[in-house]
């Protein structure tokens, strides 16, 4: 069975970093393509960050260019979203996502239909 499983969400203050996780299993990692998502209260689902099978990443989010990185470690079946100088419109539940399709042409999260993770909650306040 395909999991993915995020972590590392939490309550930080503006200007505060948070690192998520998100654990794979079930599926040859190596070969998918995993993206970040967000849903902020009352809004749809968006789009933050995606990486490729081969290290390759696509920012999704303009707001985010400069503060949030995405990294993989293959061995560990991991995905990771390094968050910093956070505001409090990047308050939402944060979800990874694996699919095929390749990053710059799955923006959309009906893109991704392999697997979701069961989100994580980001608070950004003072």
């Amino acid at each position: 069975q395909k999991q993915l499983v995020e972590s590392g969400g939490g309550l930080v203050q503006p200007g505060g970093s948070l690192r998520l996780s998100c654990a794979a299993s079930g599926f040859t990692f190596d070969y998918y393509n995993i993206g970040w998502f967000r849903q902020a209260p009352g809004k749809e689902r968006e789009g933050v960050l995606c990486i490729g099978s081969s290290n390759d990443s696509t920012v999704y989010i303009d707001s985010v260019k400069g503060r949030f990185t995405i990294s993989r470690d293959n061995a560990k079946k991991t995905v990771y979203l390094q968050m910093n100088s956070l505001k409090p419109e990047d308050t939402g539940v944060y979800y990874c996502a694996a699919d095929l399709a390749r990053c710059v042409r799955a923006r959309a999260p009906s893109s991704w239909g392999v697997a979701w993770g069961q989100g994580t909650q980001v608070t950004v306040s003072s």
